[in-house]
């Protein structure tokens, strides 16, 4: 038996997003996103969010992420994130590539998050010089790199930073659904109340085969997005098999339990492994990632056990936490399909290895 905690893209589709592209491939529809289901999707979207927005479906996040900060910046301009985000290091240079040069800054900070002062330190420090990049925009995690999450206040604060320098805030919200139902607050207050001016939003990894949006919440901001989208190569031609997903995966809130299943089976395993011998957690379990310190012995049992899970960086551990000889930081990640029972094997294989 194994247990597949390596990441949430392990996990297939949900029923309802197979129920509705199923549905969505009977008969013929307008091509390139003009179809029904695409203009109900944007308008479903719109009503999340609460006021009209610029929506544009694509396949993968990476595309998401490159072209909503392409968008945002001028080929000689500076994204500011953190420096384990994402998109600076998991995008193989995708946003510098489709921002046709641009570059990506990555600032310091515990547990995956930015603080104002080391943002604002950081864009007040750059020469205003033409020989330096100037700053232009700043990206956030939803959740972070290290599975916390930000409140709407610690995003206030942050974009307030950075609107008084004339940044634009771009949040990549791979995990926003695990983000919005932890905190439990609108999705309105999770991004344009609190300064957000663009989001990656993000489905595949909570129930959808390969599905994520742009949404633009200042209308400045989508003059170009259309273009880039084309010539990227993720409009697609039969984009109501983009939108069904949407329709499917949003409709009923099926996304939202989608994410309490995910972030409940985190809290389940987070509890469990939590006073184990040769367990500690590097953060507190806020979405559905669980990141644990393991000793050389239990990281043997727990594979032996057939748990399959990734190592992690410790870069972002708060001050004073630091891995013992032979320790590992590990990341095991729920997806929102994990039974009760997979999540006790790992905890069973835990303590056992623990006595």
């Amino acid at each position: 038996m194994s247990f597949n905690f390596a990441s949430d893209n392990v996990a297939g589709a949900s029923r309802p997003v197979l129920d509705a592209l199923v549905a969505a491939n009977g008969g013929p529809m307008p091509a390139y996103g003009t179809d029904p289901i695409t203009l109900r999707v944007v308008s479903m979207l719109a009503e999340l969010f609460e006021r009209d927005i610029e929506a544009l479906l694509v396949a993968t996040g990476t595309a998401a992420n490159a072209l909503a900060l392409a968008a945002c910046l001028d080929p000689w301009g500076l994204c500011l994130c953190h420096e384990e985000a994402h998109v600076i290091d998991d995008e193989c240079g995708a946003p510098e590539f489709f921002a046709h040069g641009a570059k990506l800054l990555g600032l310091p900070g515990t547990g995956g998050k930015l603080s104002p002062e080391t943002l604002g330190q950081a864009i007040d420090r750059l020469p205003r010089h033409e020989k330096q990049m100037p700053a232009q925009v700043v990206s956030l995690s939803q959740a972070t790199e290290a599975g916390l999450v930000y409140t709407p206040d610690e995003i206030a604060a942050l974009a307030a930073v950075a609107h008084a320098r004339g940044l634009v805030v771009h949040m990549d919200g791979a995990r926003f659904a695990n983000a919005l139902v932890q905190l439990g607050c609108s999705p309105a207050a999770l991004t344009w109340r609190a300064g957000v001016d663009i989001l990656s939003f993000g489905a595949t990894k909570n129930g959808c085969f390969a599905a994520e949006a742009v949404i633009a919440f200042k209308p400045d901001l989508v003059r170009s997005l259309r273009f880039r989208r084309k010539r990227s190569g993720h409009t697609l031609s039969k984009g109501r098999l983009l939108a069904a997903q949407f329709d499917g995966y949003l409709r009923d809130d099926h996304w939202l339990d989608n994410a309490r299943h995910a972030n409940a089976a985190a809290a389940r395993l987070s509890a469990g492994l939590a006073g184990v011998a040769g367990i500690r957690l590097a953060w507190p379990t806020q979405a559905n990632e669980v990141f644990a310190i393991l000793s050389s012995g239990m990281d043997a049992a727990l594979k032996a056990a057939g748990t399959i899970y990734h190592p992690w960086s410790p870069r972002s551990l708060a001050d004073g936490e630091r891995l013992g000889p032979g320790e590992a930081l590990v990341r095991l990640v729920c997806s929102f399909a994990p039974e009760p029972s997979d999540v006790d094997g790992v905890i069973a294989a835990a303590r056992s290895a623990g006595r």
